[in-house]
């Protein structure tokens, strides 16, 4: 006899174009979920959540657009009729959850929320409270109640887990561990141009982010200057960007090359063009707790993958096996990693091959399907 397939309502303002939402969404589909989506948008943009926190929620145009845009949600959510089995909060909601609380408890459903990453901690690591002390103490508050609300909480990491109990006072125990991945329908392996450039080519692309530690890359090119067979490529935009290109400049540097923002299709050839991908340097909090999403997606390219050693991706990859690990915020250490595998294509092809067997195995969207689902049903059941 046939088990009756869960229904989801999937639910929210969250970032419908972010790849943690699209990961969940379809990798529970992938494993017979009936996934409904109850969304509205109510962020602009990154810039948009900043100048909120920073002191837009203090305007009345924030607090009209904020009941205007939950008004609207709540007649599509009433639409459903309670016909789900498990209410699930996308990423970011601390907003959202306490709205889900009260919609689930009057149709007596679990309610689950994906907290993802604590917008309190990006506030901090991007020094918005020098901007606005007020907003981000508001903030903290807003994120420590909210994690109490719902039955169950996800996030990606133990060590960012570990972190909400000690912040918030959230016990680990309530968290459930759903990784990062890769969206695979995005990220796949795919031949290099017929016309790629004969130099070893380093490629970093992403948002420019303190946790990704951009200017140690930079330095690392500085110090790799005098190597004509080493080219550096920087792709994408964010706020370290300005000051990753200046310091390129002053250093006069003809190996490392910036780009802004690719297309899915031109960045996935850039991808495959590489001959080694950049993950994190950085030493921030957030850099440490988690494996970033560029890490999944290039091993789902089966590319050889270099990044910053930390607790959460030395316990999920073997140095050496499955990428390569090397000191954060060291451009020297840095540059020697770059040396050792621009000298050693066997291994470079070894960690590609075996990455991307382990992405298969664990990081794609329907491995991550099966752990939320396994996740829900322990709700529902």
């Amino acid at each position: 006899m046939n088990e009756t397939p869960l229904k989801v309502c999937y639910f929210g303002t969250y970032r419908a174009e972010y790849s943690r939402n699209r990961i969940l969404i379809e990798g529970l589909r992938r494993n017979g979920v009936q996934v409904i989506e109850c969304h509205e948008r109510l962020w602009g943009g990154i810039e948009d959540r900043v100048e909120t926190v920073q002191g837009g929620w203090k305007r009345l145009g924030f607090w009209w657009r904020l009941v205007t845009v939950y008004a609207r949600l709540i007649r599509r959510y009433w639409q459903l009729g309670g016909a789900y089995d498990v209410l699930v909060v996308g990423y970011p909601g601390q907003l959202d959850v306490f709205l889900a609380r009260i919609l689930s408890w009057l149709h007596r459903k679990p309610l689950v929320w994906d907290i993802f990453m604590s917008i309190y901690l990006i506030a901090l690591e991007r020094g918005l409270d020098g901007k606005s002390r007020l907003g981000v103490v508001l903030l903290r508050r807003l994120e420590w109640l909210a994690c109490r609300l719902p039955d169950q909480l996800i996030i990606d990491t133990a060590a960012y887990a570990a972190w909400f109990e000690e912040t918030h006072g959230v016990p680990a125990s309530r968290f459930g561990l759903i990784p990062t991945g890769a969206d695979d329908r995005v990220f796949f392996p795919i031949p290099p141009s017929a016309d790629k450039s004969d130099s070893f080519t380093v490629l970093y692309y992403g948002t420019f982010i303190p946790n990704h530690g951009v200017l140690t890359i930079v330095e690392a090119a500085a110090l790799l200057a005098d190597d004509p067979s080493i080219h550096f490529e920087m792709i994408g935009a964010g706020p370290d960007q300005a000051a990753a290109v200046a310091l390129a400049q002053e250093k006069g540097l003809t190996n490392c090359t910036f780009a802004g923002w690719l297309e899915p299709k031109a960045l996935r050839q850039r991808i495959a063009d590489a001959d080694l991908c950049l993950g994190v340097f950085g030493v921030t909090p957030q850099s440490l707790m988690t494996v970033q999403n560029k890490i999944y997606e290039c091993l789902a390219m089966r590319k050889a993958v270099l990044t910053g050693e930390g607790p959460a991706v030395s316990k999920s990859f073997q140095h050496r096996e499955y990428l390569y690990l090397c000191e954060r915020k060291n451009p020297q250490a840095l540059t020697e990693a770059i040396r050792v595998l621009r000298n050693d294509p066997e291994l470079c092809q070894e960690m590609a091959a075996q990455g991307y067997a382990r992405f298969v195995q664990s990081y794609g969207m329907g491995p991550l399907g099966k752990r939320a689902l396994s996740i829900l049903k322990r709700l529902d059941g």
